[in-house]
């Protein structure tokens, strides 16, 4: 997946506050910090101290000084630190496919929207082989929208991805 071209559909303006939920190493932090400029700010989450140091270390390499990093478990109402409505949009990348609580996380991305604000989610295409976790784990984009949307968000589009993922672009209600 090239987070570039992807990070380009998700609509970054300068200024934008962002949560990337589960960043990982900050494989799309990095992107997202340069789309919002010295203005905006990206918090990367995560529940894992070893990928935080990874976003640490990247953004320090990098020279940008817009990205905050806590350490969370999503799966928690109120878990991210964030105020309520104070995010223009907020990332899950590759982690609701790990969670049974899909609805607990989308419900604390939607805790931390602001009115309007998007959801992007990109995650593991159910029935694509090759590289991944077991099908057993993957969800099927309709079960993903109709979380979404009993979560409080409309669905807007499909975003470009990859062949192993799907992309899928909300906003708050």
């Amino acid at each position: 997946m090239d987070p570039q071209t992807t990070v380009g559909c998700f609509g970054i303006q300068a200024g934008m506050r962002i949560a990337d939920f589960g960043s990982g190493s900050g494989f799309f932090t990095i992107f997202m910090a340069k789309l919002a400029g010295p203005g905006g700010l990206v918090t990367a989450i995560d529940v894992m101290d070893s990928a935080l140091d990874s976003v640490r270390a990247k953004a320090k390499a990098e020279a940008l000084d817009n990205i905050d990093t806590i350490r969370s478990n999503l799966e928690l109402p109120g878990s991210s630190g964030l105020a309520d409505g104070s995010q223009d949009l907020v990332l899950l990348k590759n982690v609701l496919f790990q969670t049974e609580k899909k609805q607990e996380m989308l419900a604390e991305a939607n805790r931390v929207l602001k009115i309007a604000g998007n959801l992007a989610v990109i995650d593991w295409k159910k029935g694509a082989d090759g590289l991944g976790p077991p099908d057993k784990l993957r969800t099927d984009t309709e079960t993903i929208r109709q979380l979404a949307e009993n979560g409080g968000f409309n669905f807007i589009d499909f975003i470009d991805a990859d062949v192993f993922h799907y992309g899928m672009m909300f906003n708050k209600v």
